[in-house]
């Protein structure tokens, strides 16, 4: 990428799977723009602008999650920009075969590949099986490298017997040796797996993972571990472990998770997603500076996080209840091994005797298929695919398009995934669907059974060129990337809002703004519904009125009464979770919200992400449509209000990558008030100034906090350059005069 950068002067995009990967490399990467003279830019959540701004000097570095991504190459195909990407690299490739993400992903490819004959895409995994498919769709070389930096063993245990993987041996596994480790019989009941034996081999001086199958068995077992280890573990950094504490409390507002602290003295926690991001990232520094030794976590940390250890355990041979595939398997045991301080990295897996026969399956199976996902997630995938299609002119015609489906990942898996239908009938069938819905337009007419007839694809000249343009509805759902199966739910509810948009408070725009992916999932606890519905101003309770939820319906289903007239549950489940959302930006405290409706603290955070991301879409929605345009000042706002939910001197601070609540208020409280203050600052003295903070961390932040002191400015000055100009239609220049002529 950096010979792309400034050699080749072209800029550079990297797609990563979430969030938390895009800032660390947002701030690991910040220090080498800085000294090599190129921007970083963050495209995640809310982040990120389209189009991109257009540099003249310096080249840039666009770090994305996959939806970003897409929406910053649908933006630079869109103003004829697409050439100025050099090289795309996407890590975890193997994400194409991931229902709705992997079909983004796809089309994200699909488009770079056919506007771009210059571009090159660089795919990384390490759990590829069906490299041919993806070879033949990206047109690609294909280089594979068994090199492991530290040599990985794997084992298995049954009962007290350990079994080293062997491919070589009959079932797959040899004897290596009988767990040595005294359990008294209330020990035995309290851990019938032997945890305790196998993370005591390998802490407190060094690393170890225990995967569980769910969040809740991640804080049982941390429990558990934590209740049978020795007194003498307490004594290991003893003094750091302290500071760890009194931190999580301080960035919790006084809170602190009772597991935590228990667990945490003996250099144990666990991490899952009901946890805050800010606890999360505590944590795993934690962990990375050797002060927790152990972490008992969910399959999520296996792709979303980089923490290497000495020894991973797999507490069981399942995800939630479904049994493990082979891919999540090799993520998870990925993780062993540290590279510069182990030389050797080893894996666990523990299951019970009915289990056996499909462990043995699981090691000696190969890696699963990445299928493409345009078909299943149907709303999601082709539809999506033709109105950005038709949308950006890459192709309108119905031959275009047919050309362009047979170049996708899924149009060289076509005879694998069609079995019904040909891709000639689903490209019909889809544009048909886009048709009814208004969101597309036929400029010709063909009959059905012109279009449905097979051997169409040899028709004629005019069949061929049947074509189709995108509507107002269309190219406004399509720049704010709107689920398709919500769009014109969108649209009601905005034009019904425009009726009587209640402005007293902010309920009315979050509700407009509360993810329906998100509503369809929930599940109200009614006795606290009816709580919240009770406490509202006669404004606010006008909202629930205005929507269609009346208090009456929510007291029913309080006190368990059968109701007979019918109301979409989708509104009622939008309505609660605009009441969590609008709790937490009057009180800022996700603890105390997490009390007040019972909900995983870490489910509220990732609700105020999905808001602040589909806020901005509604935003770019709202912008393609004169009607709501009274909406676009006003959703602005909101979109900062949920992207940060902090009070507004924190702010500046936040929009410096890694620096998540807790760390902005401990900033702020020691001066750094700007992004100024954080650029000109050394990082020795922040590393003496503030708490719990690396060498490393203070030396990204100051990067991070220079790289977006740059961009500004240069953007600015960019700004100012292009006021001053001279325009080119200038009477009496030379491109007017030629004009003339």
């Amino acid at each position: 990428m950096l010979q792309e950068l400034l050699c080749r002067r072209k800029d550079a995009l990297m797609i990563l799977p979430y969030v938390a990967i895009v800032q660390e490399k947002i701030a690991g990467l910040s220090s080498f723009g800085i000294e090599l003279g190129f921007f970083v830019e963050e495209y995640a959540g809310s982040k990120g602008k389209f189009p991109p701004i257009k540099r003249r000097e310096k080249k840039s570095l666009y770090i994305a999650t996959i939806e970003k991504g897409h929406s910053l190459v649908n933006s630079l195909i869109e103003t004829g920009r697409i050439g100025s990407l050099g090289l795309v690299v996407v890590d975890e490739l193997h994400m194409i075969g991931e229902g709705s993400r992997g079909a983004t992903l796809e089309m994200t490819l699909a488009k770079i590949l056919y506007t771009s004959k210059t571009t090159q895409i660089v795919g990384m995994s390490a759990t590829l099986n069906n490299v041919e498919d993806l070879q033949a769709f990206l047109r690609a070389e294909y280089y594979s490298s068994r090199f492991r930096p530290v040599e990985l063993k794997e084992y298995l245990k049954i009962n007290d017997t350990i079994y080293e993987v062997d491919s070589k041996a009959e079932n797959g596994m040899t004897f290596s040796r009988l767990l040595n480790y005294k359990y008294s019989d209330a020990l035995k009941k309290l851990d019938p797996d032997h945890l305790v034996a196998l993370v005591t081999e390998v802490i407190p001086n060094h690393s170890c993972l225990v995967f569980c199958p769910t969040k809740k068995n991640c804080e049982n077992v941390a429990e558990m571990i934590s209740k049978i280890l020795s007194k003498e573990y307490l004594k290991h950094r003893e003094k750091e472990k302290h500071e760890l504490l009194k931190n999580l409390k301080a960035i919790s507002g006084g809170n602190l998770c009772p597991v935590l602290k228990h667990t945490i003295p003996f250099g144990v926690a666990y991490h899952h997603s009901g946890l805050t991001s800010d606890e999360r990232k505590l944590l795993e520094e934690a962990h990375s500076a050797g002060v927790l030794c152990l972490l008992t976590c969910t399959s999520t940390l296996a792709a979303g996080v980089n923490l290497p250890a000495r020894r991973v355990i797999l507490r069981a041979p399942y995800v939630a209840k479904e049994f493990l595939k082979r891919n999540q398997y090799k993520q998870m045991i990925g993780r062993a091994g540290r590279a510069g301080i182990d030389s050797v990295g080893e894996s666990i897996l523990i299951f019970q005797e009915k289990d056996k026969q499909q462990v043995l399956e699981l090691i000696s199976r190969p890696l699963e298929n990445c299928y493409s996902h345009l078909v299943q997630e149907f709303t999601k995938g082709i539809q999506t695919l033709f109105l950005s299609l038709i949308g950006l002119k890459i192709a309108t015609t119905l031959g275009d398009i047919y050309h362009f489906m047979s170049g996708t990942f899924f149009g060289v898996q076509q005879k694998i995934l069609l079995k019904e239908k040909s891709l000639w009938e689903i490209t019909v069938e889809s544009l048909r669907y886009l048709t009814e819905k208004g969101l597309l337009q036929k400029d010709t007419v063909l009959t059905e059974k012109g279009l449905l007839q097979k051997d169409t694809v040899q028709g004629s000249e005019e069949e061929f060129q049947y074509s189709f343009r995108i509507t107002k509805l269309g190219r406004a759902s399509f720049k704010g990337t709107i689920d398709l199966a919500y769009c014109d739910i969108l649209y009601r509810d905005l034009k019904k809002g425009l009726e009587g948009l209640v402005l007293e408070s902010l309920l009315h725009l979050i509700y407009l703004t509360t993810p329906y992916d998100m509503a369809s999932q929930c599940d109200p606890d009614w006795m606290v519904y009816f709580r919240q519905f009770s406490q509202l101003s006669p404004a606010e309770q006008n909202v629930a009125t205005l929507v269609g939820v009346s208090e009456n319906f929510i007291g029913k289903k309080a006190s368990g009464q059968a109701i007979k007239k019918k109301v979409d549950k989708t509104i009622v489940n939008r309505l609660y979770l605009s009441f969590v959302l609008y709790s937490l930006l009057k009180e800022t405290s996700v603890w105390r919200v997490s009390e007040k409706f019972n909900m995983p603290r870490g489910y509220i955070q990732n609700l105020l992400s999905g808001a602040a991301a589909f806020s901005s879409c509604v935003l770019h929605f709202c912008e393609e449509l004169e009607e709501f345009w009274v909406y676009r000042a006003l959703l602005v706002e909101l979109t900062k209000k949920l992207t940060y939910c902090v009070k507004a001197e924190l702010i500046p601070l936040m929009e410096v990558a890694g620096v998540l609540e807790g760390r902005a208020k401990q900033l702020y409280n020691a001066g750094y008030k700007s992004l100024a203050h954080l650029a000109n600052a050394d990082p020795e003295v922040l590393i003496r100034t503030i708490d719990h903070l690396s060498r490393r961390q203070a030396k990204q932040i100051v990067s991070s906090a220079k790289m977006l002191l740059h961009e500004k400015a240069e953007a600015l000055q960019e700004e100012a350059e292009e006021l001053l100009r001279l325009p080119s239609d200038f009477p009496g220049t030379m491109a007017s005069s030629t004009e003339k002529a």
